[in-house]
């Protein structure tokens, strides 16, 4: 599987973007989709979570200002930002994640995008 991720660009802190995540194929085959991000200098952090089943979890960051969503017919994952601040800025990855069993044993399986560069000024 292939992810594309695109919208990123340019925005004034305050302002909206909104991230896609499209996947060459089912996404509804992986445990959860994710968008990660990374900023200079920083470790990449974990932004949003979709499940499955629809479960969502956030950053405590971004919690109440981005909303992570799926569309499972057209293989896309996507990232409203809303609000965003400088701090925001950073590359921003999505993932997806799967598991798999053998006996004892559960092993992660990834894929990962390109990225997509987000600037927000200030």
């Amino acid at each position: 599987v292939q992810l594309q991720a695109s919208g990123g660009g340019l925005v004034q802190a305050g302002g909206s973007l909104r991230l896609s995540c499209a996947a060459s194929g089912s996404i509804f085959s992986f445990n959860a989709m994710n968008w990660y991000r990374q900023a200079p200098g920083k470790e990449r952090e974990l932004v949003a979570t979709i499940t499955n089943g629809g479960t969502t979890n956030y950053a405590y960051s971004v919690k109440g200002r981005f909303t992570i969503s799926r569309d499972n017919a057209k293989n896309t994952v996507y990232l409203q930002m809303n609000t965003l601040k400088p701090e925001d800025a950073a590359v921003y990855y999505c993932n997806a994640l799967f598991y798999t069993n053998k006996g004892w044993n559960r092993y992660e399986h990834n894929y990962w995008g390109q990225g997509t560069q987000v600037t927000v000024s200030s």
